[in-house]
């Protein structure tokens, strides 16, 4: 199975490619390693996003990154959806290929929202195996990404780090391990972050994602509409002093501001992970 660069470390400093940017990428090169690209939204028999993705593939390396794939849904794996999704893959050659520790519907119906599960062992168990049937499917290795959430289970047994942590072994998976989602949900339901980052096995990481959120009274939400800040920035430079070396990203889905100001927010991670790495060094 095809695993790719241990840590993804060699692809350096990437972007969410967003169509607001597509021409701007063109213009003036920005200082960008890679592109994640959202698989959902190339989907497509043709046209425009088909377009821009062959012309930013044929300078930049790319990652897909999913928002339907419902791994943790006791509904039936979408066939369909994993066809077009290999036939894309296929096509474009993405260096990796992720998606959420999620549920995104039930009866049939997509409710939009990446949704939490239970952290027990028969939840484990379910995924695990769905994970492994993905795999298997695509013939590599994917990216599991922490989510946001905003309730907790009350039979939940485990605990979100040790549920992922025991995903990524059993299914022989990666992570994709959002800061910005850990950050809102140490928050949100009052646990020690650094608790997670020591759980997780460092080789198991193969990216970072970096994004803004807002708040609504005590409750911290997942919006990525804002810059990153600075708590965020902090549990960054604390993960990269765990794991070492991992290719990172900024996301940012509302307020998209001009890339140039996304490249310069791009330009803080560089130089924290450089001295993150010096530290980890000595």
């Amino acid at each position: 199975m095809n695993a790719g660069n241990a840590n993804g470390a060699g692809l350096g400093f990437g972007l969410g490619l967003r169509p607001e940017h597509y021409e701007a990428i063109f213009e003036q090169p920005p200082r960008v390693d890679w592109f994640e690209a959202l698989t959902e939204n190339y989907m497509v028999d043709g046209g425009r996003p088909l377009y821009w993705l062959e012309r930013v593939r044929s300078h930049y390396p790319i990652v897909f990154h999913g928002v339907s794939l419902s791994i943790g849904s006791t509904a039936p794996l979408d066939l369909e959806y994993l066809r077009q999704l290999k036939s894309l893959v296929q096509r474009f050659e993405p260096r990796w290929i992720s998606d959420h520790l999620c549920w995104t519907g039930v009866a049939g119906k997509n409710l939009h929202d990446l949704l939490p599960l239970p952290y027990t062992e028969e939840a484990l168990a379910h995924v695990a195996a769905r994970v492994r049937r993905v795999q298997d499917f695509l013939g590599r290795r994917i990216l599991i990404e922490n989510v946001s959430s905003y309730l907790e289970y009350r039979h939940s047994r485990l605990t979100e780090w040790e549920f992922l942590a025991a995903l990524c072994e059993r299914a022989d998976c990666e992570l994709l391990l959002d800061v910005n989602n850990l950050y809102v949900n140490s928050r949100n339901h009052g646990f020690d972050p650094l608790v997670f980052l020591d759980a997780i096995q460092p080789a198991r990481v193969r990216q970072i994602h970096l994004a803004g959120h807002s708040q609504d009274g005590e409750l911290l939400i997942d919006t990525h509409d804002h810059p990153v800040c600075d708590p965020v920035w902090t549990l960054y430079a604390e993960a990269l002093r765990r794991c070492g070396p991992v290719a990172t990203m900024i996301e940012r889905d509302d307020h998209i501001p001009p890339l140039a100001e996304l490249v310069a927010e791009l330009d803080r991670a560089r130089a924290l992970a450089a001295s993150a790495l010096r530290a980890r060094a000595a």
